[in-house]
């Protein structure tokens, strides 16, 4: 009887644990709350009109913390932002289009 009650006990365990593992999980979504693609603009090259120059994307992609930028306006329904260490004048723009990663853009100075 005890060897029984062993075996339900563990299986049990077993059973609970694979639960608790399964809705437990790491959160491996790169979204968030940003859409994966960017908008048909920004792949088609089009620019940021910003403070009298012309921002156009680029292939460079960057890490950078929400911490690490401001937001400095909206271009057709899209944030853009700053490095915090930057200074004007400004030497690129940043678009967001996932947790930590920003489109660069730079005008053609």
């Amino acid at each position: 009887m005890k060897v029984l009650r062993a075996i339900f006990l563990i299986g049990a365990a077993l059973v609970v644990s694979g639960c608790v593992l399964s809705q437990g999980g790491a959160n491996t979504s790169l979204t968030s709350s940003f859409p994966l693609a960017e908008p048909d603009w920004i792949r088609d090259g089009q620019p940021i009109v910003f403070e009298g120059d012309t921002w156009y994307p680029t292939d460079n992609v960057e890490w950078l913390l929400d911490s690490e930028v401001n937001q400095m306006g909206e271009y057709k329904g899209v944030p853009f932002y700053i490095d915090k260490t930057d200074v004007k004048p400004f030497d690129r723009l940043y678009t967001r289009f996932a947790k930590n990663r920003y489109r660069a853009f730079e005008t053609n100075q």
